[in-house]
């Protein structure tokens, strides 16, 4: 009995990405690049080339499969298995084959630093530092090193950071990016290069690693020939998801991790490149096929299985009026008479009240809240809409929040194991011993200083003598990390010994302990799912839960909520009715960004992003009045606003154009007869200078 075929559920572009390199196309070795349009399946496709590859022989540990998160590599392993069980008949309970070197670059890059630390300098060791903690130590070398005390203003610990990673991701001169992204700091230029060099040497002191170092020190690894061949050979694929998100550094790691392009594929779509604030660039996709040795083959997937016919079309001629692209024109069976719409309305106000409106005209008619976004530029454009759907009580839940690794009670924690790790890590330090009452900052200077200088310094956190009015609680510490030191310590044990130490502490240094709790348990229960402790701090690090009990406000108990979010973070989301906001210029594109071509094309492709994440109704609207604020408050000073410049002339027959509110009939409607004026004003003015 023939097995049935497993890419059966494909189209034929999907097919032909998925088989490139096997069966009949074996003697291809091409890097085989697949620009994956919106809602055109592209998980879907990746999941059965990966499957399609191991079904032909392809050993799924010499398979390096690199995405944009940690859930979404968990996400592709799961449907590899559910095609390769489908393919091979397997029972639902047969072991599948795992990819073990799936992940994000920062997850895999930490990992072969790890393993090779030995061969490139490091201590295998190494702890990471989050944005936060990196921010803290960025602020304290510009503090040791006297910039805090300069007499003009000098950036800030966040922008220095923001500068450093970026010359970091993008590889461009810092005198460069200061020039296009930080202006007004560019009269910095040498203090800033003597901070971070100052800031580099620090974390080499302390043995921690920030983000930016796991790739650019991945790069420099691969930059060694040796190394690189070495590390290329150990696998046969590389597979890169959401390749137009990828910055300059990760483009480098590819290219040397495979030079001729064999046994590459990327999948991506150049038209969601949208994160050049992060140091992506869409150049890596449009410049891919000629990248390697040999030239890539390309497949594009244009089905879109998420919207109508009429949005797909005012989608295409948004963004095929971009300067450059990969040429696709994405269709589906999904027909409807209804076109986007453009919505001409007065100002914010009325913006807000005709969302409020549509919405709930849609939930009447069968459209749950869930069902529906809001998407908008920048987050504080929704503050109008955010007031009138208060005032109506329609819930909503917007994109955002505290982050769970910012809470203070989880950096506490995780400081404590952080230090247990790397007793020379100053930042993880310094939090966790002034966690003991009595401990301050000149003690904890103190304690460090001695740790740097000592040989062992595990041996001289035991042999320090705190003040007197600390060391009943400071003993309780120095024994915890005796215990944390123990080398026979099985983890997850170590997160229950630091656990037991610091629920006290929250009690006495919150008011809401009992909240906060609630997210150190979460913290517990996550530290069973790792087999160490070294593999907890780094994973958690790099890809943390996104939102902390404490700060998420009164628990959201109504049947359904409207969904606001900033168009980056609805990326990936799609929703039966989307309302973008504010779609003039100066909002899209935003007046931020229009300083040169390259910005200006980005949110060409954010507009298309937010436009391409509606599956039945789309509308722009477009308020044609902004007051503006004056600190006195108050006032009606206001400007005048555009339709954004993305929407052309030429484009408007893709669209309805609704002006709201509506006319009056009285106000010249057909069919109805003008009344006769009760006074003459002009009569009368002129008569009073007779």
């Amino acid at each position: 009995m023939q097995s049935p075929d497993p890419l059966a559920a494909l189209n034929s572009q999907q097919r032909e990405a998925a088989t490139h390199g096997t069966g009949d196309s074996a003697a291809d070795t091409r890097p085989l690049l697949v620009i994956a349009g919106a809602g055109s399946g592209k998980t879907n496709t990746l999941a059965h080339r990966v499957a399609n590859l191991i079904r032909h022989g392809a050993d799924p540990q010499r398979m390096m499969l690199l995405t944009f998160s940690r859930r979404a590599a968990q996400e592709m392993e799961r449907r590899v298995g559910t095609v390769l069980q489908q393919a091979l008949g397997l029972a639902g309970k047969q072991a599948l084959p795992g990819l073990p070197w799936s992940g994000t670059f920062h997850a895999i890059g930490a990992r072969l630093l790890r393993e090779y630390a030995a061969r490139i300098g490091l201590e295998d060791s190494f702890t990471i530092h989050d944005r936060g903690d990196a921010e803290d130590l960025m602020g304290l070398v510009r503090h040791e090193i006297g910039l805090s005390e300069a007499r003009k203003r000098f950036p800030l610990k966040g922008t220095c950071l923001g500068i450093y990673s970026r010359v970091m991701n993008t590889c461009d001169p810092l005198g460069l990016v200061l020039q296009s992204t930080y202006p007004w700091c560019t009269q910095w230029e040498d203090e800033l290069k003597k901070l971070f060099g100052a800031y580099v040497e620090a974390k080499q002191q302390q043995n921690v690693l920030d983000y930016d170092d796991l790739l650019a020190f991945w790069a420099d690894m691969m930059a060694e020939p040796a190394l690189a061949q070495e590390v290329g050979a150990r696998f046969d694929h590389v597979l890169v998801d959401e390749y137009q998100d990828t910055n300059a550094l990760q483009a480098q790691i590819l290219l040397a991790l495979k030079p001729t392009g064999q046994g590459v594929t990327v999948v991506g779509d150049d038209a969601q490149s949208i994160y050049s604030f992060r140091g992506a660039t869409v150049r890596n996709i449009l410049d891919f096929p000629h990248r390697f040795a040999q030239p890539a083959r390309v497949v594009t997937l244009e089905r879109n299985y998420r919207s109508t016919q009429p949005i797909l079309d005012a989608s295409n001629a948004v963004i095929a009026a971009a300067r450059e692209r990969h040429s696709k024109n994405l269709f589906t069976d999904k027909t409807a008479s209804q076109r986007a719409q453009l919505v001409l309305v007065p100002d914010e106000a009325q913006q807000a009240r005709w969302v409020a409106d549509q919405v709930l005209r849609q939930r009447e008619a069968g459209t749950a809240l869930k069902g529906q976004a809001v998407l908008f530029r920048a987050s504080h454009h929704s503050a109008a809409l955010e007031l009138e759907l208060a005032r109506r009580d329609i819930p909503f839940v917007k994109f955002g929040g505290l982050k769970f690794l910012e809470a203070a009670h989880i950096k506490d924690l995780l400081a404590v194991l952080r230090f247990a790790h790397n007793p020379r890590g100053r930042m993880a330090g310094f939090r966790a011993v002034q966690l003991v009452p009595g401990i301050g900052a000149a003690s904890a200077t103190r304690l460090l200083d001695a740790m740097g200088e000592a040989g062992d310094p595990h041996r001289a956190l035991q042999e320090f003598e705190p003040p007197a009015a600390a060391r009943e609680d400071w003993s309780r510490l120095a024994s915890l990390f005796a215990s944390l030191a123990q080398p026979g310590l099985a983890w997850p044990a170590d997160m229950e010994l630091a656990k037991e130490w610091y629920l006290p502490q929250l009690e006495r240094l919150h008011e809401d302990p009992q909240v906060r709790k609630l997210d150190i348990e979460q913290l517990a229960r996550l530290a069973a799912g790792y087999g160490s402790r070294e593999r907890f701090l780094t994973e958690l690090t790099l890809d943390p839960p996104e939102v902390t009990s404490d700060q998420s406000g009164p628990p959201l108990r109504d049947e359904d909520y409207l969904i606001l979010s900033t168009i980056h973070s609805a990326k990936g989301q799609e929703w039966h009715a989307v309302h973008v906001l504010n779609v003039v210029d100066g909002c899209i594109p935003s007046d931020m960004a229009t300083g040169t071509t390259e910005e200006i094309e980005e949110e060409r492709r954010l507009l298309y992003v937010a436009m391409t994440r509606a599956k039945e109704q789309l509308h722009l609207l477009v308020p044609q009045r902004f007051y503006v604020t004056q600190q006195s408050g108050g006032g009606d000073r206001h400007v005048y606003a555009g339709r954004t410049r993305f929407v052309s002339e030429g484009m408007l027959a893709h669209f309805e154009q609704v002006a709201w509110p509506p006319a009056p009939a009285s106000l010249g409607a057909p069919g109805v007869q003008p009344q006769a004026p009760l006074m003459q004003v002009r009569a009368r003015a002129r008569a009073a200078w007779k």
